[in-house]
């Protein structure tokens, strides 16, 4: 089931409230790790899935039992006070409009008025959601400081939403309302004005009105007989007026109720709907809890090689680790361009050697499908080793990590890894305390078949031939 965007929106609202008790550090190693693992890219997926991560290991605070915000919990008691409202008064303006005694007649004209303002009304509450008007606003003032800054901004549209739902729940009530009066009582309609209107001008306004329905209920449009005869006056009337016909109105203004009172308010509460989910997109889309997210997934983690947390100190260069030769390796990785172009001779595509790049400037995508062809040429190899080319003056990134954890699962199990850090200029060997943080890093992976080689432009002579020892 898709969670609604308002409750996306306080779910990440709160998280990002909770995040500011955390350090940096951690929240840009957890969220990078996440950003590598995901390949969501618009905001709302981007975030469920981000949220849904993060539930795991802590439920929100503001979730109640059944999964509905508390905070919402409120107005969805506004609504449905806004609702009961509207059959109340529903029930009871109809009655007071169809109130009929015998001594006189029900005029139409009333009725039609009183449907034009509550058409009237509908916009105007539509409106005010727009412009970001509170009418409503008093109903929660009191209780405004328990709401975030976030569900603030969205008060107008709530309210709106409020409101329309009251509205239709009275056009409703009185629909039904007058079904039941018109089946039970013996109304009689006609229409007076005290304006100079004659009957053949009363009749083209009705019948405009009865346009939508004309085709499909053409009982329910009056004829000019109708209208003609169903005029009356503040005094008594000098023509004999045909009684017969007073109750014939009631298929027009059931009709007519139903298409400029009932259906507006549909429409309209189920665009208030729309436009408050609306809004709460726009205001994820723009949260600034979002733009941190995006550059801590975007952005690599760095090991900085100096484990105190004193930061005038410099990086240890104690190692446990030493360097060992490389092998000759049917497979060679450039990492994020190292080396540059072109290669030394050592590692260049020779026929018998493959080159794949990774990292760097390459998608996941992209990253998978080099461990993907260089698993297919490790397979053939009957003692597989891969080298791993570095830029010897960057640190080990949390990618490249990630890289190797992925290429344990896809390479052979018995594979040796080289990393072989380079310097800016490859004929020249890097420099030591380059070397110590490659050999750190080699040793937090705890892998047997993991080491660190140093590149000379004249090497020693190498102690593995084809993935083993010669």
């Amino acid at each position: 089931m898709t969670e609604h965007p308002l409750t996306r929106l306080l779910a990440f609202d709160d998280q990002v409230r909770r995040d500011r008790r955390q350090s940096p550090a951690f929240l840009h190693r957890r969220d990078r790790r996440f950003g590598l693992d995901t390949e969501a890219r618009d905001d709302d997926t981007l975030v469920n899935q981000w949220l849904a991560h993060l539930r795991r290991f802590s439920p929100g605070s503001q979730q109640s039992a059944g999964g509905r915000d508390r905070r919402l919990q409120r107005w969805d008691r506004i609504g449905l006070a806004f609702v009961a409202a509207g059959v109340v008064l529903g029930i009871t303006t109809m009655l007071g409009l169809l109130y009929y005694d015998g001594s006189g007649r029900i005029n139409v004209t009333v009725l039609l008025a009183f449907l034009a303002l509550q058409l009237l009304l509908a916009l105007a509450t539509a409106v005010q959601s727009l412009l970001g008007w509170r009418p409503w606003g008093w109903l929660v003032n009191r209780s405004a400081g328990a709401d975030t800054s976030v569900l603030q901004h969205l008060h107008p549209q709530l309210l709106a939403r409020a409101a329309q739902g009251g509205g239709l729940a009275f056009t409703l009530a009185g629909l039904a309302t007058l079904l039941v009066l018109v089946v039970v009582q013996d109304l009689a309609f006609g229409w007076s004005t005290t304006l100079a209107a004659g009957a053949e001008g009363y009749h083209r306004l009705v019948q405009t009105l009865a346009l939508p329905w004309q085709a499909l209920w053409p009982a329910a449009v009056p004829d000019a007989s109708l209208v003609a005869s169903t005029r009356f006056f503040r005094a008594a009337p000098t023509t004999a007026v045909t009684a017969v016909r007073w109750g014939d109105w009631w298929p027009f203004l059931t009709m007519a109720w139903l298409c400029y009172g009932v259906l507006p308010r549909a429409l309209l509460r189920w665009l208030a709907g729309w436009h408050l989910r609306h809004q709460a997109r726009q205001r994820l889309h723009h949260h600034p809890g979002l733009t941190a997210l995006r550059y801590r997934m975007e952005t690599p983690v760095l090991e900085t090689g100096n484990p105190d947390a004193d930061a005038s100190s410099a990086p240890s260069l104690d190692t446990r680790g030493e360097l060992q030769p490389y092998p000759d390796s049917p497979v060679v990785i450039r990492w994020a361009g190292a080396g540059g172009e072109p290669l030394p001779l050592d590692f260049a595509d020779n026929g018998q050697r493959q080159v794949f790049e990774a990292g760097g400037g390459a998608t996941l995508e992209q990253d998978r499908l080099a461990l993907r062809q260089a698993a297919a040429v490790l397979a053939l190899a009957e003692q597989p080793s891969a080298i791993v080319l570095t830029r010897a003056w960057e640190p080990p990134t949390g990618e490249l990590e990630d890289f190797l954890s992925e290429a344990r699962e896809q390479w052979p199990a018995d594979t040796l890894v080289a990393l072989v850090p380079l310097a800016t200029d490859p004929s020249r060997p890097p420099e030591p305390q380059q070397l110590a943080q490659w050999l750190r890093f080699s040793q937090r992976q705890h892998q047997a078949r993991l080491q660190v080689s140093r590149y000379d432009a004249q090497p020693p002579a190498r102690a593995w031939s084809n993935g083993g020892a010669t």
